[in-house]
């Protein structure tokens, strides 16, 4: 006897990215993502304008992704939606939406939380994206955000214990910062990692000194800052004949830490299964650089598809999808929040 797989529409607007995905049980059939353009000119995302653009995309999205999957909407069995932590206006405008589709069909509401969906993106199924899922528990999550920085033993679903955090930014606001020192656009994480690759990391920063599995960026930051000052007097053209490797140089920097954490972190634990999520998990040194390190000490490395790093829909059904199998429902008096214990 074949069991039959609940069908789950999955709902994120934690940011600036509108996202929807349809899936049975971990099996993804569709993840449709809304990125909003508008917030480059400002250098950042605006929270006001975030959430009208989620106001004017979310049913659409929802249209599109129901459209890919080949599903009528009566036949979703649970709604999943991430209810924070993340931008008030743009989780409300998502968590409310959610909450009136699983009232009006009579399906469970399953609350998530933003950054453990992340961590449990490794369990989703796609064809052609992601093929097999991973082993099993407990496995160590390097976390990395342009919100968080963290690392995380992953001990179960619903159990996270975080060993070491950032005390100040988080390594993707560190990129951004960087970015704009070299008048790069917005998001600079992408632009830096681009323009790294025909550049040298000739340039060396002030690495701060932090106890084990913490991390700061904010002394890292301005370190750069004035060393960029510095070469530019002796090389007024240094930030535009020398870019690219500035962006070696920062990019190296950024994430050293990061690995020395990793590996730091193992060796307490002794945990050897290691993976990597959220968006700065795009980053082509640290991926590159996390599979020389398992290479060399035996990890066993779990790097999401680019697709689920960032901010999409296709994880907070997964957590969703978790929290059904253990009849963890959320109330209709839920509400969304902008923070939530980690």
């Amino acid at each position: 006897m074949t069991m039959t797989l609940p069908r789950i529409l999955a709902i994120e607007t934690s940011c600036d990215d509108t996202s929807v995905a349809t899936l049975e049980g971990f099996q993804v059939r569709s993840n449709v993502v809304y990125t909003q353009v508008l917030h480059e000119q400002y250098g950042g995302v605006v929270p006001e304008l975030a959430s009208r653009a989620h106001m004017e995309a979310l049913v659409p999205t929802v249209d599109s992704a129901l459209k890919k999957a080949g599903w009528a909407l009566k036949v979703v069995d649970a709604v999943a939606v991430t209810q924070g932590p993340g931008l008030l206006g743009s989780l409300l405008v998502g968590h409310s939406y959610a909450k009136s589709l699983a009232l009006s069909l009579g399906a469970p509401l399953l609350n998530v939380h933003h950054m453990e969906a992340h961590m449990l993106a490794h369990f989703l199924v796609e064809p052609g994206i992601q093929e097999t899922a991973i082993p099993g528990f407990p496995y160590l999550c390097l976390t990395v955000s342009g919100g968080h920085t963290q690392l995380v033993v992953v001990h179960d679903w619903n159990r996270f214990e975080v060993l070491g955090e950032t005390q100040d930014d988080a390594v993707g606001e560190a990129f951004d910062k960087a970015a704009k020192l070299l008048s790069l656009s917005y998001p600079g994480g992408p632009v830096i990692d681009r323009l790294a690759q025909s550049g040298k990391p000739l340039f060396t920063f002030a690495q701060p000194q932090m106890p084990a599995l913490t991390f700061s960026y904010s002394g890292l930051k301005t370190s750069v800052m004035r060393s960029m000052q510095a070469r530019v007097k002796e090389v007024p053209a240094s930030l535009t004949d020398e870019l690219s490797d500035w962006c070696a140089s920062i990019q190296v920097a950024l994430v050293q830490p990061l690995l020395e954490g990793l590996q730091a972190a193992s060796l307490q634990t002794g945990i050897t299964r290691i993976a990597l999520a959220g968006g700065v998990s795009a980053n082509s040194h640290l991926r590159q650089s996390c599979q020389t390190l398992a290479s060399e000490l035996g990890w066993d490395l779990y790097l999401p598809p680019f697709s689920y790093t960032t901010d999409n829909a296709a994880m907070v059904g997964a957590a969703g999808y978790f929290a059904f199998q253990h009849q963890r429902y959320g109330s209709m008096s839920s509400a969304a929040k902008a923070k939530m214990h980690d």
